[in-house]
């Protein structure tokens, strides 16, 4: 199986580690998630990955060949909060990223059709649920057609009705040939989204493998972190 990005061992200070030594390799097609306790590392490496930090040492490669900016391209990102106008619609929105793009309007359509976002008409996105939110938030990630999906922590503060749709549209995106990376620290979240895991833990990734079914993922993600990473 290919890889659709591999890290090798990324550091990052910032004065103190940030990341101490990350290797993780995320097989094309799958959901993997990133799992560690808050303040683990998992936004830094994501932000790592799509370009808005720089790794103190290491080495990024994707699809096979290191990482450059062009690869942005490639890779679409919902990092903290969702970067909309309040003022706008979700269409208007969506219009103002494409503009940027030069993408067309069939495609801002087809999107919005995707997030289920079509019936929202002239509603100001400042007057949406933070769920309908996250899900332009996505939408905007969506536009470029990317192979990569990040997520950082996509489920915080909705509500149960919220997770479901979004983990339903998660769920959905590598039958559209997007690979996807997904942080969260709510295991039983990653557990019914993620088919692959990468456990961070005091910077460093202490297991990465497929998620198995039925497997015990608090016991092996309590054990990690009691080890202070390294769990084979």
């Amino acid at each position: 199986m290919t890889n659709a990005i591999e890290l090798s061992h990324i550091q990052k200070t910032f004065p103190q580690f940030a990341l101490r030594d990350v290797s993780l390799a995320v097989p094309t097609g799958t959901i993997c998630g990133l799992v560690g306790e808050n303040g683990a590392g998992k936004s830094t490496l994501l932000k790592t990955i799509t370009g808005l930090l720089n790794p103190t040492s290491g080495e990024i490669y994707f699809e096979g060949h290191k990482w450059t900016r062009a690869d942005l391209a490639d890779i679409g990102a919902l990092i903290e909060t969702p970067p909309i106008y309040e003022n706008l619609t979700a269409w208007e929105n969506m219009k103002v990223r494409a503009l940027l793009l030069g993408i067309p309007d069939e495609k801002i359509q087809k999107v919005l059709k995707t997030v289920d976002l079509t019936d929202t008409g002239k509603k100001k996105a400042g007057a949406f649920s933070l769920g309908m939110k996250q899900r332009l938030g996505i939408g905007l990630a969506l536009l470029n057609d990317p192979k990569l999906l990040v997520l950082d922590e996509p489920v915080n503060g909705l509500d149960p009705l919220g997770i479901q749709e979004l983990r339903a549209l998660i769920r959905s995106f590598p039958e559209k040939g997007i690979t996807v990376i997904i942080s969260s620290h709510i295991l039983s979240e990653i557990q019914q989204t993620a088919d692959y895991i990468g456990i961070i833990a005091k910077g460093t990734v202490g297991f990465e493998g497929k998620l198995q079914e039925q497997q015990d993922l608090e016991a092996l993600f309590m054990k990690v972190v009691a080890k202070g990473g390294n769990e084979s």
